[in-house]
């Protein structure tokens, strides 16, 4: 069966995002990969997408990510959203990347049954807003580390996300002798771990990655990773993207995932071996799913263990690296996944809430959205992971 999928982006970055933008990337290849299946997809995104998005969001709204007026741009673009999905002809899913207001929208306007892809952590006050929630949408974890962290949520399907294989190469010739970070630079990456390594081995390391906006973040920068910064041993790109990228990512010895956190999936470490070059990470969060052991790379549990670590990258071969991981993590695999999904939740009814009127504040102006007073005779629910299978890998 074709399906009209709707698939709602956050309004931060363009699909695809022409640098930094790890969701948006997501977004994107699910998008192509459910086009080349057949199935109509539209998207709803940030001012810079692709030419068939509907944007709803304006590129000046980025400077605002971060600052006092982010939630009432999430707020607007909700509102967008809603009115968006209403006017929509036959919609067969609502798939949500973005969260919170947007998340709300899609199940407020009773279109179609909704799916939430949960991209990030869940702290106390994420997975008390998901519980409430769950009754009205599906939720997916992006790896078993992630699902496992909320065990009570009725999760819908695991799917692991997925790279851009085609965009990807492995380099012809020798590896390089630099190490590779690849990650916006803060406490949770581990840029100064890298760097530890990085000198115990006299290895010249290369960091990769912005610096948010953040007071914390800035304070980490300028503290620990700064200092040791000298554009010869240890060099900082503030952004990279395409061929340079793919570059970086191809011709590096290794790359280091210093994680500090239990990170719930790690685009750069899949990046990284699909282009035949093996990862050494914290065995941390999803790294433990992500890599296989000797084969595209190995699990550290510490600073020393990484150090000595880093001459065994050499014993990996870049081919065998790059075709198992490519296997498990291509555009076409997760979109397989999606659809598996989307057809279970489709077999079996979505509880349906009542339309009510809902004013949203949104940039200083009010407007009315289609809301939901819930329906306790609502017939039907989601089926819970345990109903079906939807791993785009193994795990």
């Amino acid at each position: 069966m074709k399906r009209h999928v709707v698939l709602v982006a956050p309004p931060w970055y363009p699909i695809p995002p022409h640098g930094y933008g790890g969701i948006e990337l997501v977004v994107g290849l699910l998008g192509d990969a459910l086009r080349q299946a057949g199935h109509r997809v539209t998207i709803l995104a940030a001012e810079g997408s692709e030419p068939d998005a509907i944007v709803l969001a304006p590129r000046s709204w980025r400077s605002d990510l971060g600052g006092p007026d982010e939630r009432l741009r999430e707020l607007t673009y909700a509102t967008r959203v809603a009115s968006t999905l209403e006017e929509l002809d036959r919609i067969d899913v609502v798939h949500d990347h973005c969260g919170f207001s947007s998340l709300i929208a899609a199940c407020v306007t009773d279109v179609a049954p909704v799916v939430h892809t949960v991209h990030g952590d869940i702290p106390e006050a994420y997975s008390t807003f998901y519980s409430a929630i769950s009754p009205r949408a599906g939720f997916v974890s992006i790896s078993a580390a992630q699902r496992h962290s909320m065990p009570g949520l009725p999760w819908v399907g695991t799917v692991h996300n997925a790279v851009d294989v085609d965009r990807l190469e492995v380099s012809p010739g020798e590896k390089e002798p630099y190490l590779l970070c690849l990650a916006r630079i803060c406490p949770d990456k581990g840029q100064h771990v890298a760097i530890e390594v990085a000198r115990r081995t006299g290895m010249r390391l290369v960091l990769a990655g912005k610096v948010e906006a953040m007071p914390h973040t800035i304070d980490y920068f300028k503290r620990y990773v700064a200092p040791a910064i000298d554009d010869d041993r240890v060099v900082h790109l503030n952004n990279v993207a395409g061929a340079d990228k793919t570059r970086l990512l191809s011709r590096a010895y290794a790359l280091l995932s210093p994680i500090q956190w239990e990170e719930p999936f790690g685009l750069a470490m899949v990046e990284a071996m699909a282009s035949g070059t093996p990862v050494i990470a914290m065995a941390r969060g999803a790294a433990k799913e992500l890599v296989t052991e000797g084969v595209t790379g190995f699990l550290v549990k510490d600073v020393d263990e990484m150090a000595r670590a880093v001459p065994l990258a050499a014993g990996v071969e870049p081919w065998l690296c790059a075709d198992a991981t490519r296997a498990r993590f291509s555009p076409w695999a997760m979109a397989q996944a999606y659809l598996r999904l989307y057809d279970s939740i489709a077999r079996k009814p979505v509880a349906r809430p009542r339309l009510a009127e809902l004013t949203v504040i949104g940039a200083g102006v009010a407007s009315s959205i289609s809301a939901a007073a819930l329906d306790a005779r609502a017939m039907g629910s989601l089926p819970t992971h345990s109903d079906v299978a939807l791993h785009a890998t193994t795990t």
